[in-house]
């Protein structure tokens, strides 16, 4: 395993973290992570505020086949795929990308390149072979389910791609970040320090690479 920045080339989201920590309530939670119309393209507080396409992901897209080294025709699943930005990317790169997320709404809303690619389905239940992929991705995803299920999601990103798997998560690594971040945060279910990150990753038997969200 190592830590790896593959996300260091997409812009960084303004965040009025004041803000949201006042508007925040169990409503907002609740319909979060209901991961429909609201949370993708309803108000700021419920979610994204407007998920749509700006070709922001190329460059990540670009930077991924490098660090894997994926030649045209390769195949890299992006797990919680929503509408299919980053997917529709690493097709327009040549790569014979496919995508998984668990939220209806953003696959009947996904980009039109994609059509066909998305399947609905959770991180920790992945219908595919074992070795069938020459990637796979988790951006900002399993940290949505409860820990142990984070572990069975991060077995079958391992069972899927061995030493192939890149996962970002949720995290912190001052005491000031963690407050900032559950002022804000509204899906995740299980968050921790990196080095806890870690000992989960290789209680999993994962030998991939990983990174991290920090909101500061």
């Amino acid at each position: 395993m190592s830590e790896i920045n593959l996300l260091n080339s997409l812009p960084k989201g303004k965040r009025n973290v004041k803000s949201r920590e006042t508007a925040k309530t169990d409503e907002h939670i609740s319909i979060s992570r209901e991961y429909g119309e609201m949370y993708f393209d309803g108000p700021r507080e419920y979610g994204y505020g407007g998920y749509r396409y700006d070709g922001r992901w190329i460059p990540v897209a670009k930077d991924i086949i490098k660090h894997f080294d994926l030649k045209p025709g390769d195949k890299v699943l992006d797990i919680g795929c929503a509408k299919g930005f980053l997917v529709k990317d690493l097709l327009s790169l040549g790569i014979d990308a496919y995508g998984i997320d668990i939220s209806k709404y953003a696959l009947m809303n996904c980009e039109p390149e994609v059509i066909g690619r998305l399947q609905i389905g959770s991180a920790d239940d992945l219908p595919f072979p074992d070795n069938s992929f020459d990637a796979v991705l988790s951006i900002n995803t399993i940290h949505n389910l409860p820990r142990e299920r984070c572990i069975e999601s991060v077995k079958q990103i391992q069972r899927l791609a061995p030493g192939k798997g890149f996962i970002q998560v949720d995290s912190f690594r001052t005491e000031q970040q963690k407050e900032i971040f559950e002022s804000w945060v509204l899906t995740a279910r299980f968050y921790d320090y990196p080095d806890e990150w870690i000992k989960l990753f290789t209680e999993a038997g994962y030998t991939g690479d990983y990174y991290w969200t920090i909101i500061e």
